[in-house]
């Protein structure tokens, strides 16, 4: 079995896992999001890597994936600001540096970082997280 039918196979299962149905835009597409190490991606930078590829998507069609992998809990998403946003293929405890001048997101660990003060929601609502982002430049 080739290494692409085994990432196939791998991102089918995870698909069906959060209960999404495994078309072929969404296995196409985890299939490269989760192919090695945790990484951040924009939807724009995720549809340059798919059509180096070969991989015939449209950017509505990743924009819609990465919103439904977020949705199911896949991804996580890191609004930057108003006109950024980037998806995180690490859902697990963390936050984020974000290098301003070359756009880039890098983990902090969630040990290494505590946020207090943190107030209590409005009746009826609940904390779910709580984001950081540190705005670094290179020195």
């Amino acid at each position: 079995m080739g290494k692409a039918m085994r990432e196939n196979g791998k991102a089918i299962q995870r698909l069906r896992e959060v209960g999404l149905r495994p078309t072929r835009q969404r296995v196409e597409l985890a299939s490269v999001l989760f192919k090695g190490e945790d990484r951040h991606v924009t939807a724009e930078s995720l549809y340059e890597e798919a059509s180096q590829l070969g991989l015939r998507i449209s950017l509505a069609t990743v924009y819609n994936t990465l919103h439904q992998f977020t949705h199911a809990g896949l991804l996580r998403q890191v609004i930057v600001d108003a006109a950024r946003g980037y998806f995180d293929t690490n859902t697990g405890d963390h936050q984020h540096f974000f290098l301003e001048d070359e756009g880039a997101l890098i983990d902090i660990p969630g040990d290494q970082i505590s946020v207090a003060g943190v107030p209590t929601p409005p009746n009826g609502l609940a904390v779910d997280r709580v984001d950081v982002v540190v705005r670094v430049k290179r020195a």
